[in-house]
């Protein structure tokens, strides 16, 4: 299956693809931080009409989530941009559509997600809501249910790669899509 994960700098739900045999490439305006696949430097809609199977779609929550809501205000022109390029996601001509972002302005805006799913579903002792809006795909169901649940993410300090952490997919959710979506 040829597969596409947009918006992905670390290679994580690629590489998980890619194990599982697949023809996976990421994309994002950063370099990949893994050497193991293929990954287009720019932006994802110079290749979204390439021919893919299912496409993974992590957009940039900057604008759109809620735990920013104090500065919504103040961005109502990026928040508009933000929205537009989800919908241009959810409409790419590709049959299966993931996209992935936290409790966001998108489900009061664009429509509710099909699923939230936390990262103690999928092998990690953490509490990290996550909405997927699905498109010709089941929902993700959980792989490895752990006890010890911790809000890690949300209680990070800041530091000048805070956002680079907080927006990575843990590799148990990575690899049940890849298990489950693959």
């Amino acid at each position: 299956m040829k597969v596409l994960v947009a918006c992905e700098y670390s290679g994580t739900v690629r590489d998980a693809f890619i194990a599982r045999g697949h023809d996976a490439m990421s994309c994002d305006l950063l370099p990949s931080e893994s050497p193991n696949g293929p990954h287009w430097l720019g932006d994802v809609r110079d290749v979204l009409g390439n021919g893919c199977d299912l496409m993974i779609a992590h957009p940039p929550c900057t604008h759109l989530a809620i735990s920013g809501a104090r500065w919504f205000k103040d961005k109502l022109s990026e928040q508009q941009e933000a929205l537009d390029f989800v919908r241009l996601l959810m409409d790419a001509p590709i049959p299966r559509i993931a996209i992935e972002n936290p409790i966001s302005i998108i489900s009061s805006r664009i429509r509710k997600p099909d699923q939230i799913i936390q990262p103690w579903q999928y092998g990690h002792g953490e509490t990290k809501a996550t909405c997927l809006w699905l498109k010709g795909l089941p929902l993700l169901q959980p792989s490895n249910i752990v006890a010890g649940r911790e809000a890690r993410i949300h209680r990070m300090g800041p530091s000048k790669n805070r956002w680079k952490e907080r927006s990575r997919t843990f590799t148990g959710i990575a690899a049940a899509m890849a298990n489950q979506w693959g």
